[in-house]
């Protein structure tokens, strides 16, 4: 395995002011991630915060029971009994055989920066990844994206689900799963690696009744031996940890609705987009009620309501539901940052481009419960090469950061139309030119000498050009034959570098990868030490 670092072009200008550390962005956040002394204050800090630190070890050993968690989970979760530990954190929804390859980079970045920080503070630093299984956008996970000649295929799993169940709530339908899953391997080549990686997963589905359960066993298993914790924040044990928390953001819903929005305000108004549209009204709660997650607003009274008019609570139901029944809350996207933070002792959160954009508008809801936001640090980026796509960007004379930050359709354009001399485009396009030069004089006389005629002639224009059109065609069509190995090798080349023209890691789910080389590059991966302050890495398989 080689790494790479490279430089991301045409990033946001929120995640590119962050990196640099300008003083614009900063200002949201309370901690500045690149500075080493960070962690030393934050450390300081977290020494004095009260943490029941045995009842969330007991939730953490009961979800991770039920997922027949590794050792290494198990030893970590007693490190964390230690009073001086702390925990780097990051969370996903649970998609689908991890959903998109950011997953595993976000996952990797935990593990690395855990690792980094225990090495330099000198006390348990234990990793722990938060999945999302609170939330209900279920269309969001129950897919993935698979390569198919020239394009990138979406596989969806045909399962539907009623109303709007939380994933973690979801039953798995384990005959339709199972179907999915064998269409998927229909799609891949058998490799060394195939036989083992179908059976686990078939292990994983077989003893999964949720789609975080079937997250949580493939993940561990893609993991092997490293030490992380795996959190769901849909467990009812999560909940019952939550209850006073619950209590303390009803009581401050105002302080923290008004100062996101104008947090959010303010940054648009100093040009920063961000990802995050609230009203002065929202309450950045749901309320769960007959299998639906219904989303609550603060009415002109003070009574929380649906924000469909779905229901109505007066606020001293809403602090009594939060005390006795948890489990009938739970958290959006302004919130559960804030649960995170009050449930762990967190050196530091660890998040996508989109996350930190939405924190930096958060800092307010932090402060209205009486807490600082934890140093926020953007993920490690990567970006998968096998040797037989190194080849061909060395063949074709190909950049791999051009590649990743452009994509191949430019090369490729360039390369065939080099393989004619004089290219076939350019004197297509000249020919066109003469012909409207040397036809100029037939148009002007039939205009003179009637419309009708004028309109023939221009029509006479339009069909010449249509042959030129159709010999072009048929040229380029003759070329596209002749060298249709080296078209479909850039075009492999776009889809593994540049997909959809984005990142590998946003629509590239990590199947294809471990069918071809075994979970084994993400163990290794996971051992590494990379610098955070890189925008992004290519690994060399």
């Amino acid at each position: 395995m080689r790494i790479s670092p490279i430089k991301l072009q045409a990033q946001h200008t929120l995640i590119n002011d962050y990196r640099n550390q300008k003083p614009d962005i900063m200002q949201y956040f309370d901690y500045d991630p690149y500075k080493e002394a960070t962690y030393k204050k934050r450390l300081e800090i977290l020494q004095e915060k009260d943490i029941n630190r045995e009842q969330l070890t007991e939730a953490l050993t009961e979800m991770n029971k039920q997922w027949d968690a590794p050792e290494s989970a198990n030893r970590a979760i007693e490190r964390l009994k230690d009073k001086n530990s702390v925990v780097v954190i990051g969370g996903q929804q649970a998609g689908l055989l991890t959903g998109p390859l950011y997953t595993i980079n976000k996952v990797i970045s935990v593990i690395q920066f855990a690792k980094q920080q225990e090495a330099k503070l000198d006390v348990p630093v234990i990793p722990v990844f938060w999945i999302a299984g609170e939330d209900h956008d279920y269309e969001e996970i129950n897919h993935v994206y698979l390569p198919e000649k020239n394009r990138m295929k979406k596989h969806t799993l045909p399962q539907q689900t009623s109303g709007k169940l939380p994933v973690s709530d979801i039953q798995i339908d384990g005959t339709k799963l199972l179907t999915w899953i064998n269409h998927l391997f229909d799609q891949l080549p058998e490799t060394d690696q195939t036989k083992a990686l179908y059976q686990t997963i078939l292990d994983c589905q077989e003893q999964s009744t949720t789609y975080v359960d079937f997250f949580a066993r493939f993940l561990y298993q893609l993991l092997g031996d490293e030490e992380i914790i795996l959190a769901d924040s849909g467990d009812p044990a999560m909940r019952n940890l939550e209850r006073e928390y619950f209590v303390r953001m009803i009581e401050q819903q105002a302080q923290i609705s008004n100062g996101v929005q104008a947090s959010v305000q303010q940054l648009k108004n100093q040009g920063y987009a961000v990802s995050l549209d609230v009203e002065p009204h929202d309450a950045h709660l749901f309320y769960h009620r007959h299998n639906e997650r219904i989303l609550l607003v603060r009415d002109n009274e003070g009574n929380w309501c649906g924000k469909q008019n779905e229901m109505i609570l007066t606020h001293q139901e809403m602090l009594e539901i939060a005390e006795n029944h948890p489990s009938h809350l739970s958290n959006n996207v302004v919130t559960r940052p804030v649960m995170q933070e009050s449930l762990f002792p967190t050196l530091a959160f660890i998040g996508g481009p989109g996350e930190v954009s939405y924190w930096a508008a958060l800092k307010p809801a932090f402060h209205a419960v009486g807490i600082e936001m934890p140093p926020v640090l953007p993920r490690l980026s990567f970006t998968f090469v096998d040797r037989g796509v190194e080849k061909i960007l060395t063949k074709y004379g190909i950049e791999a950061s051009h590649a990743i930050n452009y994509g191949l359709d430019d090369v490729k354009t360039q390369w065939l139309a080099a393989q004619s001399d004089p290219p076939v485009r350019q004197v297509a396009a000249e020919v066109r030119q003469a012909i409207r030069r040397v036809h100029q004089p037939l148009r002007e006389i039939a205009s003179d000498i009637g419309a009708d005629l004028g309109e023939l002639a221009d029509k006479n224009l339009y069909y010449l050009n249509g042959n030129i059109d159709f010999l072009e065609k048929r040229l380029l069509k003759t070329m596209d034959t002749k060298y249709a190995k080296e078209i479909s090798e850039f075009d492999l080349a776009h889809h593994i570098f540049h997909p959809e023209n984005g990142l590998q890691e946003r629509i590239w789910n990590p199947l294809p990868l471990i069918n071809d080389h075994g979970p084994c590059f993400i163990r290794q991966l996971a051992s590494e030490s990379l610098s955070f302050t890189e925008e992004h890495y290519i690994v060399y398989l």
